[in-house]
């Protein structure tokens, strides 16, 4: 059974997975494409980090930035293994209903073309694509996406 709570990203299992998908994101994208928050940054007040797991496994992780006008969806990412089963699906609908909880009515992201399998997850999950935002910086690389809720 799956299952999808707070945790805490510096924990053994959301903190291996959180290594794993900077170590791809470090290997696809040159360093001012990169836009990931590190271990820190997803303590903060403002962060709702959550992770998926089976038992003791961690499946994979997901973050809600609250920013002044809407949340950003940060730190998706599902375990090579367990893709194609519905985990960031399920992260993302957790994601969503705290941002409903908490009167967010704009979720919006940052991903790349080059991760179809993320920007087909966003797209099935009712987002479409935007204009850059926040403080991302232009470049040839970055898809912007956002949904009313």
């Amino acid at each position: 059974m799956l299952i999808v709570e707070p945790a805490n990203p510096l924990a053994p299992g959301p903190h291996a997975l959180l290594e794993q998908s900077h170590a791809m994101m470090q290997e696809l994208f040159e360093p001012e494409e990169n836009y990931f928050l590190g271990f820190e940054a997803l303590r903060a007040p403002e962060v709702h980090f959550i992770a998926a797991r089976e038992g003791g496994t961690t499946l994979g992780t997901g973050a809600l930035v609250r920013m002044e006008g809407y949340g950003e969806v940060k730190s998706m990412f599902t375990a090579p293994d367990a893709r194609g089963r519905g985990v960031g699906a399920a992260i993302l609908r957790a994601l969503e209903d705290h941002a409903r909880e908490t009167d967010l009515a704009l979720l919006r992201l940052e991903t790349a073309d080059i991760l179809d399998g993320a920007v087909r997850l966003y797209e099935r999950a009712g987002f479409t694509r935007c204009g850059r935002f926040g403080a991302y910086v232009e470049n040839d690389v970055s898809v912007y996406m956002e949904k009313t809720l």
